[in-house]
């Protein structure tokens, strides 16, 4: 219940703030370049809190679904009774740039959000793990590359690497490029060496936020995982078979599990397969025979039973902070906010052209998930998520499909062009083919979140 409100409220918070963010981008320019706002409203729907205030009595409103707002201008285009001392005021009467700028204003200022907000927790610090090899998959781009257990990774690409995470964006954004990275890491003996990351040998179709561990093959130091249970899921194989928090794992179908990684190892490859798990409980030996469930992850179909451990602390010299000063941070907030960008395009076309799977594609059921989450971690944590849904949010808004910022901005486009105002008709059909197509995202993005709750 405790995940739940904290993803409710969370993901409440984190869409009330960059609505308004947005929204606020469009009315604060509007307002400079001389546009009378009649509504600024964060949300849709019934009123929850309305207030008239300014010059100009404009309606601020609070509305009941939270899934989106808008700004209300005056304009003849929705209402033909504009009194004629007011008509300078109007947006439709305004200069094609003054127009445009409105529009761009808002996805230009969630950009802005996501810079002040990563600029914010680089000068505060970021916390990270120490960049430790702790394990090297086979047959993987890090083997290939010469990666060895206990390599310090010290600098990727020429840049001084600090944390392991410090450069996962980078790391990403070079992936499509398939560039071979240099990597130089200090071995467990002292001495300091070059091994490679050869990006060009992952397909499209791998690259994620797990580049690092599933696709390139390098897994962070972490402590060994004991087999004790620390959270059992409700109607889960291992609930429905009475596993139990604190139980702790000892054979799986009469062989002996020593770590976490033991018990992930014997249960993943038996779907659907009867398994004897023999666990110690308050000083006893119990058997449970527990039937792990068919789930399907990428392109495979695994066994699962619905259990985690329990969480094991980070020694603490493999924690870190990592911090810029005020003008460095400038730089890395502005490389970030580009690089984000930029990626969240990339993907865009390439789920387009069917080299990437729709189902990197995430809805308000997964956001609702990953903002509770981090809510509980930390401000910071909960400031970067910000972030990155700040830019999703602000490149989304510039596609150029009607009814968004973006399709606003063609038809904005086409009037310099043609010298004149886009015809109603085609406006009419511009808004309805944009309806469409946002009701597809929004289905695939809804179905797509439902599918990685069942998993």
């Amino acid at each position: 219940m405790t995940q739940f409100l904290f993803s409710i409220g969370g993901f409440i918070v984190a869409l009330g703030i960059l609505v308004a963010v947005h929204e606020f981008g469009h009315y604060w320019v509007a307002r400079k370049l001389g546009v009378k706002v009649l509504r600024f409203s964060i949300g849709f729907g019934r009123p929850l809190w309305v207030r008239r205030a300014g010059p100009d009595d404009t309606e601020y409103m609070l509305a009941a679904i939270p899934l989106g707002g808008y700004v209300k201008m005056l304009d003849e285009n929705e209402d033909e009774n504009v009194p004629e001392h007011e008509l300078s005021r109007a947006f439709n009467r305004q200069p094609l740039w003054k127009r445009s700028a409105i529009v761009l204003a808002g996805p230009m200022f969630n950009f802005l959000f996501a810079f002040v907000a990563y600029w914010l927790v680089f000068v505060a610090g970021v916390e990270g793990l120490k960049p430790v090899v702790g394990k090297v998959l086979p047959d993987s781009i890090a083997e290939a590359g010469g990666f060895e257990v206990g390599d310090e990774i010290v600098a990727i690409d020429g840049r001084p690497n600090r944390s392991w995470d410090e450069h996962r964006l980078y790391l990403f954004n070079q992936a499509f490029k398939g560039r071979d990275i240099p990597v130089q890491v200090q071995t467990r003996d002292g001495d300091v060496v070059q091994r490679h990351i050869d990006l060009g040998r992952l397909p499209v179709s791998k690259i994620d936020s797990a580049l690092i561990e599933r696709g390139v093959g390098l897994i962070g130091y972490l402590p060994e995982v004991s087999t004790v249970v620390g959270r059992v899921s409700i109607s889960s194989p291992a609930a429905n078979a009475g596993l139990r928090a604190q139980d702790r794992i000892t054979r799986v179908n009469g062989s002996t599990v020593n770590s976490w990684l033991d018990v992930v190892k014997s249960i993943q490859p038996r779907p659907d397969q009867a398994l004897q798990l023999e666990i110690e409980r308050d000083g006893q030996v119990v058997v449970l025979t527990i039937v792990p469930a068919r789930v399907r992850v990428g392109d495979q179909e695994i066994g699962r039973i619905g259990i985690e451990p329990v969480p094991v602390e980070i020694p603490p010299e493999y924690r870190l902070l990592v911090r810029y000063g005020p003008l460095e941070a400038v730089v890395r907030s502005v490389e970030s906010v580009w690089t984000m960008s930029t990626l969240t395009l990339k993907m865009l076309v390439k789920i387009a052209q069917l080299e990437v799977s729709a189902k990197n594609i995430s809805g308000p059921l997964t956001i609702a998930q990953y903002a509770g989450h981090t809510a509980r971690v930390g401000l910071d944590r909960f400031l970067l998520f910000l972030a990155v849904v700040s830019i999703s949010l602000g490149v989304l808004n510039l596609l150029p499909i009607p009814v968004l910022d973006g399709g606003h901005l063609v038809y904005h486009l086409v009037e310099a062009i043609i010298g004149g105002p886009v015809p109603k008709k085609v406006l009419l059909w511009g808004q309805q083919i944009g309806i469409l197509v946002l009701f597809a995202l929004m289905s695939l993005a809804f179905y797509n979140d439902i599918v990685r709750l069942m998993q």
